[in-house]
C-alpha cells in the first residue's frame, strides 16, 4: 500500500480524507466511500497504487476529447474504485470496487510510461473508473510522463477538492468532466454526491489552464428536461463558449434499467439548446453517427468523426481554410 495524500489525523486513530468533497471520516481498518483508501493504524493508505485493472490503447476521441490532439492515441489506464455511486455506471464491475477485486500484480510508473511510448501514444488517459481515487498513482505517472513528452488526460466525474487539482495541474493537459445534471436531487439520488462541487471543479480546471470538454449523459425521465439542459449550456457558455459540450445517449444498464434509451430527438433538442446558449461546439454521442466540427465564424465543415475515424478539413495552421478562423483546442496542428 502507498500512503495517501490529502488527509488529516483525528482522535482515536480516525483519519479524515480531504481528496474529494465527501471528506470521509475513516476509522481504523475501514475504507472511505471509494472502498480503496484505507485507514491502517491511524494513517490513510491507497490500496490500489500501482495496481491497474485495465490498460488499453484508445483513440483520444473515445474519451471523448475532440479538440485535444485529434486523431492521436491515448494509453488508457484505470484502477478499481470510484467516489460516486451512479445507478447507471457503465463500468460498475470495476468502479464499484470491493475487497477482493484489487489486482495483485504490481505495475510500476516506469512500466506504464514505457508501454505508452512503445505503442505510439501521444497521451496517457486516466479513465474508465475515477482518476481522483487513484490520485497518487496518476500524479506520479503524470509527472514522469511529461518529462518523456507525453500528455496527460483525466476522464473524471469532477468530484475532487481544489488542492489536488492545483497540485497536478502543471502536469495535466486536458480533462473531460462529467456534468451529469444541474439538479442537486439527481446528484443525491442517482450518484450519491452533490452538484455544487462539480460546478466548482469545472471552473477550477478551466481557470488553471487545463483544456476541458464536458459530457452530459442524457437519461430520459431523469435529466432530459429542456430547462435543465439550458442551465447546463448557459453555465458552460458563461465560462467560455468554446468549451465543447458532448450530449450523449443513455442505454439502460447496471441499476438504472427502468429508463428508456435516449432518442435522437432528445439529443437534437439538446444540441439546439447548446447552440442557442452560445456554445461553439456541441456534439451528439453514442448514436453511431458522424460527429462534426464546424467553423465558429463561417460554418465550414472542419472535422468529421465517424466511429473515431477522423477526417480533418482545416488547414495546416489549424485554421478554417475559408475564413482563417482558428479552431479552438490543443494540439490541432
Amino acid at each position: 500500500m502507498k500512503e495517501a495524500r490529502f488527509f488529516s489525523k483525528k482522535e482515536n486513530d480516525i483519519v479524515q480524507c480531504h481528496l474529494c468533497p465527501h471528506q470521509c471520516l475513516i476509522s481504523p481498518g475501514k475504507t472511505g466511500i471509494c472502498h480503496v483508501r484505507k485507514n491502517k493504524g491511524g494513517v490513510l493508505f491507497s490500496e490500489i497504487y500501482g495496481k491497474p485493472i485495465a490498460q488499453h490503447m484508445d483513440p483520444i476521441e473515445e474519451k471523448p476529447l475532440f479538440h485535444f490532439y485529434p486523431g492521436s492515441l491515448a494509453f488508457s489506464i484505470a484502477t478499481p474504485g470510484c467516489n460516486l455511486r451512479c445507478l447507471h455506471c457503465q463500468n460498475a464491475d470495476i468502479s464499484q470496487a470491493r475487497p477482493g477485486i484489487v489486482p495483485s500484480a504490481q505495475v510500476s510508473v516506469a512500466d506504464i510510461i514505457r508501454t505508452a511510448v512503445d505503442n505510439g501514444a501521444t497521451s496517457i488517459a486516466y479513465t474508465y473508473t475515477e482518476p481522483t481515487i487513484f490520485y497518487e498513482y496518476a500524479f506520479d505517472i503524470a509527472k514522469q510522463a511529461q518529462s518523456k513528452g507525453l500528455k496527460n488526460v483525466f476522464v473524471t466525474n469532477g468530484y475532487i477538492t481544489a488542492e489536488p487539482v492545483e497540485e497536478i495541474a502543471p502536469f495535466l493537459d486536458a480533462a473531460n468532466i462529467d456534468l451529469k445534471s444541474m439538479s442537486e436531487s439527481f446528484y443525491s439520488k442517482v450518484c450519491g454526491a452533490h452538484l455544487q462541487p462539480v460546478l466548482d471543479s469545472i471552473k477550477h480546471y478551466y481557470d488553471l489552464g487545463i483544456w476541458i470538454e464536458v459530457t452530459t449523459l442524457i437519461i430520459p425521465g431523469y435529466n432530459d428536461d429542456p430547462k435543465e439542459l439550458q442551465k447546463i449550456a448557459s453555465f458552460l457558455s458563461e465560462i467560455d463558449p468554446a468549451i465543447p459540450w458532448h450530449v450523449t445517449a443513455f442505454y439502460p444498464t447496471y441499476k438504472l434499467t427502468d429508463a428508456s434509451p435516449t432518442s435522437g430527438m432528445i439529443l437534437d433538442k439538446a444540441f439546439s439548446i447548446g447552440k442557442e446558449a452560445g456554445l461553439t461546439y456541441v456534439y451528439q454521442g453514442n448514436m453511431r453517427q458522424a460527429e462534426e466540427t464546424y467553423c465558429s465564424t463561417c460554418g465550414k465543415l472542419l472535422v468529421s468523426s465517424q466511429g473515431f475515424m477522423i477526417s480533418p478539413f482545416y488547414d495546416s495552421t489549424g485554421t478554417c481554410p475559408a475564413c482563417h478562423t482558428p479552431l479552438h483546442g490543443r494540439g490541432i496542428v
